[in-house]
């Protein structure tokens, strides 16, 4: 079938897969950011980072529609640009 792969969920995209390791790698770093910005920035890195990864699942759920499709990886990029 032209060397073509059926995916069947978003966590066998390699960039999904890129951005949780990523998101898990910020996780753990973040555990050494000080402690008197655990409250802003600590949270605000943990909260973004899920959050890569929650849009891009939603444009996988959504990837037939292609303005909603799109839309989620635009949020996505732009939470990976925040983080």
């Amino acid at each position: 079938m032209g060397g073509r792969v059926k995916i069947l969920s978003h966590c066998e995209l390699d960039v999904y897969r890129m951005a949780f390791d990523a998101a898990r790698q910020l996780f753990e770093l973040s555990k050494l950011f000080p402690t008197e910005e655990k409250y802003a920035l600590t949270d605000q890195v943990r909260r973004s980072a899920r959050s890569v990864c929650a849009n891009l699942a939603e444009a996988w759920r959504k990837r037939r529609y292609p303005a909603a499709f799109i839309a989620k990886l635009s949020d996505s990029e732009a939470e990976a640009a925040e983080t």
